[in-house]
């Protein structure tokens, strides 16, 4: 099962139970114009740490059959993927998409300045992750590889092995090891890499200066910059699975309910009316 929910920087994203896309948050860039989006089964929302009052961003939906479809920002082309096939995964950066296809080899389309789409070479990979300006792959033997900018060492991955997850954040990157812990690289002065404490965790994300987990029990851990009170976490239960966007959080509860916490400037925590997601 792909992603059922995305933050971007102002906007949330969530598959219904139909496989239709519902949206909240600022839309000017047309990011969450997803209405006639049908059978998706992963979803991804494009990041932008530094202004994300500007609302640059996109949306990548996955479908069933392997086409990929997107909308929003297009400015280096990073919503051309109508002709994609094959594809199991989708992730979103900055002015970047990344897709994952079924022989383990990976797409790009959009930005190349900073290396983040040199992902040409990539072999057996089994999950995708976009950071702001790096690109993180898991490989199906549990090691992982980076591409992109490294300027803060959020590249530094090539010890990690027996990884079963992936997250990258805008200069940082987290893996989660088979054994439920997390290892985290990369800019350190906020405290978005504070991670080595968490334990039975089965799900991380990572926003631009924070990361989110959740726990075996539902719980959900959150470490890194707060100023708009996105790591505020600590009463959430019954969670199985979390998006990080610039500066808020998504929760997906058990029964299809999400719960968000953080800046709603432009409306992107206003998921309460939402349809359950990925519930049948």
């Amino acid at each position: 099962m792909g992603d059922l929910i995305a933050a971007g920087p102002r906007h949330s994203l969530g598959i219904s139970a139909d496989g239709t896309v519902v949206g909240a948050g600022a839309g000017s860039s047309g990011e969450c114009r997803t209405t006639d989006w049908a059978d998706v089964v992963d979803v991804a929302a494009g990041n932008v740490h530094t202004a994300p009052n500007t609302g640059r961003s996109h949306s990548v939906g996955l479908r069933s059959d392997g086409t990929v479809v997107a909308t929003g920002w297009n400015n280096e082309g990073q919503c051309e993927v109508s002709d994609w096939q094959d594809v199991t995964a989708v992730a979103a950066g900055w002015r970047r998409t990344l897709g994952l296809r079924a022989d383990g080899t990976v797409l790009a389309a959009g930005r190349l300045a900073e290396g983040a789409g040199d992902v040409s070479t990539w072999r057996k990979i089994v999950a995708l992750a976009c950071g702001d300006w790096h690109s993180v792959g898991l490989r199906a033997d549990g090691a992982v590889v980076a591409v992109g900018n490294d300027r803060r060492g959020q590249c530094s991955v090539g010890g990690w092995s027996d990884m079963t997850a992936i997250a990258a954040g805008y200069l940082h990157t987290v893996g989660q090891t088979s054994a439920g812990r997390v290892l985290a690289v990369g800019d350190r002065t906020g405290g978005a890499c504070d991670v080595e404490a968490w334990s039975d965790v089965v799900a991380v994300a990572a926003g631009s200066y924070h990361t989110v987990a959740v726990t075996t029990d539902g719980r959900a851990l959150a470490v890194g910059g707060n100023a708009a009170g996105q790591c505020e976490v600590a009463d959430w239960r019954d969670i199985v699975a979390v998006a990080a966007g610039s500066r808020h959080t998504l929760g997906l509860r058990a029964d299809g309910s999400v719960v968000a916490t953080g800046s709603d400037e432009h409306g992107q925590c206003d998921v309460a009316g939402w349809p359950p997601i990925g519930v049948g």
